[in-house]
Protein backbone atom coordinates (compact mmCIF):
# COMPACT_ATOMS: atom_id res chain seq x y z
CA UNK A 1 0.00 0.00 0.00
CA UNK A 2 0.84 3.15 -0.88
CA UNK A 3 2.09 5.13 2.33
CA UNK A 4 1.13 8.52 0.78
CA UNK A 5 -2.63 6.57 0.62
CA UNK A 6 -4.82 9.84 0.90
CA UNK A 7 -8.53 9.33 2.25
CA UNK A 8 -10.65 7.99 0.22
CA UNK A 9 -12.90 10.57 -1.55
CA UNK A 10 -15.75 12.27 0.03
CA UNK A 11 -18.78 11.24 -2.52
CA UNK A 12 -20.19 14.83 -1.76
CA UNK A 13 -17.04 16.50 -2.31
CA UNK A 14 -17.85 19.04 -5.15
CA UNK A 15 -15.99 19.89 -8.86
CA UNK A 16 -12.55 21.15 -7.60
CA UNK A 17 -10.94 17.47 -7.96
CA UNK A 18 -11.17 18.82 -12.01
CA UNK A 19 -9.61 21.64 -11.13
CA UNK A 20 -5.74 22.49 -11.69
CA UNK A 21 -5.36 25.81 -9.98
CA UNK A 22 -1.61 26.88 -9.61
CA UNK A 23 -0.53 24.25 -11.55
CA UNK A 24 1.52 24.42 -14.47
CA UNK A 25 0.95 22.45 -17.31
CA UNK A 26 3.04 21.55 -20.49
CA UNK A 27 1.19 20.73 -23.52
CA UNK A 28 3.49 19.73 -27.05
CA UNK A 29 1.68 20.47 -30.21
CA UNK A 30 0.09 23.15 -29.09
CA UNK A 31 -0.39 25.22 -32.07
CA UNK A 32 -3.32 23.46 -33.56
CA UNK A 33 -5.87 20.71 -33.27
CA UNK A 34 -6.30 18.93 -30.23
CA UNK A 35 -3.11 20.79 -28.47
CA UNK A 36 -4.60 24.01 -29.28
CA UNK A 37 -7.78 22.82 -27.37
CA UNK A 38 -6.29 21.09 -24.18
CA UNK A 39 -3.83 23.85 -23.66
CA UNK A 40 -7.41 26.49 -23.40
CA UNK A 41 -9.36 23.69 -21.42
CA UNK A 42 -6.06 23.46 -18.69
CA UNK A 43 -5.82 27.53 -18.62
CA UNK A 44 -9.86 27.32 -17.97
CA UNK A 45 -9.53 24.75 -14.93
CA UNK A 46 -6.58 27.57 -13.44
CA UNK A 47 -3.26 26.28 -14.64
CA UNK A 48 -0.49 28.42 -16.29
CA UNK A 49 0.36 26.87 -19.26
CA UNK A 50 3.68 25.87 -21.57
CA UNK A 51 3.05 25.68 -25.13
CA UNK A 52 5.43 24.11 -27.34
CA UNK A 53 5.25 23.45 -31.30
CA UNK A 54 7.20 23.78 -34.02
CA UNK A 55 4.45 26.55 -35.50
CA UNK A 56 5.02 30.01 -34.23
CA UNK A 57 2.19 31.69 -35.79
CA UNK A 58 0.14 28.81 -34.44
CA UNK A 59 1.58 28.68 -31.10
CA UNK A 60 1.05 32.96 -30.62
CA UNK A 61 -2.69 32.58 -31.63
CA UNK A 62 -3.14 29.94 -28.92
CA UNK A 63 -1.26 32.42 -26.42
CA UNK A 64 -3.53 35.27 -27.26
CA UNK A 65 -6.70 32.74 -27.29
CA UNK A 66 -5.81 31.77 -23.56
CA UNK A 67 -4.31 35.29 -22.57
CA UNK A 68 -7.64 36.85 -23.75
CA UNK A 69 -9.39 34.97 -21.46
CA UNK A 70 -7.21 36.06 -18.71
CA UNK A 71 -5.07 32.67 -18.60
CA UNK A 72 -2.06 32.27 -18.16
CA UNK A 73 0.32 30.79 -21.16
CA UNK A 74 4.30 30.98 -22.65
CA UNK A 75 4.82 29.57 -25.80
CA UNK A 76 8.09 28.45 -26.56
CA UNK A 77 9.13 27.03 -30.10
CA UNK A 78 10.20 23.38 -29.81
CA UNK A 79 11.58 20.48 -32.05
CA UNK A 80 9.79 17.49 -30.21
CA UNK A 81 11.72 15.15 -31.77
CA UNK A 82 14.93 16.82 -30.07
CA UNK A 83 15.68 15.65 -26.54
CA UNK A 84 17.59 18.38 -25.59
CA UNK A 85 14.75 21.19 -27.11
CA UNK A 86 12.15 18.70 -24.86
CA UNK A 87 14.81 19.38 -21.62
CA UNK A 88 15.10 23.12 -22.29
CA UNK A 89 11.40 23.21 -22.57
CA UNK A 90 10.59 21.65 -19.37
CA UNK A 91 13.23 24.16 -17.63
CA UNK A 92 11.73 26.91 -19.47
CA UNK A 93 8.35 25.60 -17.82
CA UNK A 94 10.17 25.14 -14.26
CA UNK A 95 10.40 28.93 -14.08
CA UNK A 96 6.97 29.21 -13.52
CA UNK A 97 6.62 26.64 -11.04
CA UNK A 98 6.53 22.97 -10.48
CA UNK A 99 5.17 20.70 -13.55
CA UNK A 100 2.50 19.21 -12.38
CA UNK A 101 1.16 17.40 -16.07
CA UNK A 102 2.57 17.12 -18.58
CA UNK A 103 0.60 16.10 -22.23
CA UNK A 104 2.78 15.17 -25.19
CA UNK A 105 0.08 15.99 -28.17
CA UNK A 106 2.56 16.41 -31.14
CA UNK A 107 2.57 14.81 -33.72
CA UNK A 108 2.24 14.09 -37.66
CA UNK A 109 0.59 11.12 -40.09
CA UNK A 110 1.73 10.92 -44.02
CA UNK A 111 -0.30 8.26 -45.68
CA UNK A 112 2.02 6.55 -47.94
CA UNK A 113 1.68 3.24 -48.96
CA UNK A 114 4.12 0.54 -47.01
CA UNK A 115 5.79 -0.56 -50.02
CA UNK A 116 6.29 3.49 -50.93
CA UNK A 117 7.90 4.15 -47.33
CA UNK A 118 11.58 5.39 -47.49
CA UNK A 119 13.85 5.53 -44.18
CA UNK A 120 13.66 9.21 -44.52
CA UNK A 121 10.06 8.89 -43.58
CA UNK A 122 10.25 6.23 -41.23
CA UNK A 123 12.60 8.15 -39.39
CA UNK A 124 10.42 11.39 -39.30
CA UNK A 125 7.55 9.76 -38.10
CA UNK A 126 8.72 7.38 -35.30
CA UNK A 127 10.93 10.28 -34.09
CA UNK A 128 8.14 13.06 -33.35
CA UNK A 129 5.32 10.25 -32.52
CA UNK A 130 7.20 7.63 -30.12
CA UNK A 131 10.40 9.59 -29.80
CA UNK A 132 8.89 12.48 -29.05
CA UNK A 133 6.60 11.15 -26.56
CA UNK A 134 9.21 8.97 -24.89
CA UNK A 135 11.66 12.06 -24.56
CA UNK A 136 8.86 14.35 -23.39
CA UNK A 137 8.03 11.93 -20.74
CA UNK A 138 11.51 10.96 -19.12
CA UNK A 139 12.09 14.81 -18.85
CA UNK A 140 9.06 15.17 -17.36
CA UNK A 141 9.25 12.49 -15.01
CA UNK A 142 12.54 13.72 -13.69
CA UNK A 143 11.75 16.73 -12.22
CA UNK A 144 8.51 14.66 -11.23
CA UNK A 145 9.75 11.89 -9.03
CA UNK A 146 11.94 14.06 -6.67
CA UNK A 147 8.39 15.94 -5.47
CA UNK A 148 6.42 12.51 -5.64
CA UNK A 149 3.42 14.03 -7.62
CA UNK A 150 2.60 14.58 -11.85
CA UNK A 151 0.36 13.13 -13.75
CA UNK A 152 2.00 12.28 -18.14
CA UNK A 153 -0.62 12.24 -20.95
CA UNK A 154 0.16 10.98 -24.50
CA UNK A 155 -2.06 11.35 -27.30
CA UNK A 156 -2.13 7.84 -29.13
CA UNK A 157 -5.08 6.93 -31.53
CA UNK A 158 -7.37 4.34 -32.77
CA UNK A 159 -5.24 3.65 -35.47
CA UNK A 160 -3.08 1.98 -32.83
CA UNK A 161 -6.67 -0.76 -32.89
CA UNK A 162 -7.56 -0.67 -36.66
CA UNK A 163 -4.74 0.15 -38.97
CA UNK A 164 -5.67 1.75 -42.65
CA UNK A 165 -4.11 1.47 -45.24
CA UNK A 166 -1.41 3.69 -45.99
CA UNK A 167 -0.86 4.43 -42.24
CA UNK A 168 1.24 1.55 -41.54
CA UNK A 169 3.83 3.49 -39.79
CA UNK A 170 1.17 6.00 -37.95
CA UNK A 171 -0.42 2.83 -36.52
CA UNK A 172 3.06 1.19 -35.38
CA UNK A 173 3.88 4.29 -34.00
CA UNK A 174 0.66 4.56 -31.78
CA UNK A 175 1.03 1.39 -30.93
CA UNK A 176 3.92 1.27 -29.79
CA UNK A 177 3.04 4.97 -27.84
CA UNK A 178 0.20 2.47 -25.65
CA UNK A 179 3.21 0.07 -24.49
CA UNK A 180 5.13 3.14 -24.09
CA UNK A 181 2.56 4.48 -21.60
CA UNK A 182 2.11 1.13 -19.76
CA UNK A 183 5.90 0.75 -19.10
CA UNK A 184 6.40 4.20 -17.70
CA UNK A 185 3.26 3.92 -15.48
CA UNK A 186 4.71 0.60 -14.55
CA UNK A 187 8.23 2.21 -13.02
CA UNK A 188 6.87 5.86 -12.08
CA UNK A 189 3.83 4.39 -10.25
CA UNK A 190 6.26 3.68 -7.26
CA UNK A 191 6.96 7.28 -7.23
CA UNK A 192 3.33 8.76 -7.08
CA UNK A 193 3.15 9.25 -10.68
CA UNK A 194 0.22 8.56 -13.27
CA UNK A 195 0.52 7.80 -16.93
CA UNK A 196 -2.11 7.21 -19.05
CA UNK A 197 -2.82 7.82 -22.73
CA UNK A 198 -5.84 9.24 -24.56
CA UNK A 199 -6.53 7.16 -27.86
CA UNK A 200 -8.97 9.83 -30.23
CA UNK A 201 -10.83 7.92 -32.83
CA UNK A 202 -11.56 10.47 -36.21
CA UNK A 203 -11.74 13.76 -35.11
CA UNK A 204 -11.53 16.82 -37.29
CA UNK A 205 -8.52 18.91 -37.13
CA UNK A 206 -6.32 20.97 -39.75
CA UNK A 207 -4.23 17.51 -39.93
CA UNK A 208 -7.37 15.67 -40.68
CA UNK A 209 -8.69 17.84 -43.10
CA UNK A 210 -6.03 18.93 -45.71
CA UNK A 211 -7.01 21.30 -48.27
CA UNK A 212 -9.00 20.09 -50.95
CA UNK A 213 -11.01 17.51 -48.77
CA UNK A 214 -14.38 17.30 -48.87
CA UNK A 215 -15.56 18.03 -45.93
CA UNK A 216 -19.18 16.57 -45.81
CA UNK A 217 -18.25 13.56 -47.75
CA UNK A 218 -15.51 13.12 -44.77
CA UNK A 219 -17.97 13.58 -42.21
CA UNK A 220 -20.25 11.60 -43.15
CA UNK A 221 -17.69 8.31 -43.94
CA UNK A 222 -16.47 8.73 -40.50
CA UNK A 223 -19.66 9.58 -38.66
CA UNK A 224 -21.23 6.34 -40.28
CA UNK A 225 -18.07 4.42 -38.32
CA UNK A 226 -19.87 5.48 -35.15
CA UNK A 227 -22.78 3.64 -33.28
CA UNK A 228 -23.15 7.18 -31.71
CA UNK A 229 -22.91 8.80 -35.89
CA UNK A 230 -20.63 11.27 -34.55
CA UNK A 231 -16.80 12.48 -35.11
CA UNK A 232 -14.98 13.90 -32.84
CA UNK A 233 -14.27 17.96 -32.00
CA UNK A 234 -10.98 18.95 -30.40
CA UNK A 235 -12.86 19.70 -27.26
CA UNK A 236 -13.78 16.34 -26.73
CA UNK A 237 -10.41 14.53 -26.47
CA UNK A 238 -9.31 18.23 -24.72
CA UNK A 239 -12.04 17.26 -21.77
CA UNK A 240 -10.70 13.46 -21.50
CA UNK A 241 -6.79 14.92 -21.23
CA UNK A 242 -7.67 16.94 -18.43
CA UNK A 243 -9.43 14.52 -16.67
CA UNK A 244 -6.90 12.35 -16.74
CA UNK A 245 -4.44 15.21 -15.51
CA UNK A 246 -6.93 16.16 -12.68
CA UNK A 247 -6.37 14.42 -9.18
CA UNK A 248 -10.26 12.97 -10.26
CA UNK A 249 -8.50 10.51 -11.98
CA UNK A 250 -5.94 9.51 -9.02
CA UNK A 251 -6.65 6.01 -9.38
CA UNK A 252 -6.13 5.92 -12.86
CA UNK A 253 -2.95 5.07 -14.77
CA UNK A 254 -1.66 2.60 -17.44
CA UNK A 255 -4.97 3.07 -19.29
CA UNK A 256 -5.36 4.17 -23.14
CA UNK A 257 -8.86 6.27 -23.10
CA UNK A 258 -9.98 5.76 -26.20
CA UNK A 259 -12.36 8.61 -27.01
CA UNK A 260 -13.88 7.46 -30.37
CA UNK A 261 -17.68 7.28 -30.64
CA UNK A 262 -17.67 3.43 -29.89
CA UNK A 263 -15.64 2.89 -33.61
CA UNK A 264 -13.41 0.67 -32.07
CA UNK A 265 -14.50 -1.52 -28.72
CA UNK A 266 -11.26 -4.08 -28.08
Amino acid sequence: MNPEQPPAFDPNADLTLFGLGGSVVVVTGAASGIGRASAIQFARAGAFVMLADLDESGLAATERKIRSASGGARSIRTDCADPSELDALAEAAEQEGPICAWCNVAGIVRKVAAVDVDPALYRQILDINMGGMFWGSQVAARRMIPRRRGAIINVSSNAADEPIAGLSLYAMSKAGVNMMTRSFAKELGPHNIRVNAVAPGFTLTAMTRPEGTDTVALLARNAARSPLGLVGAPEDIAFAILYLASDASRFITGQVLRVNGGTSMP
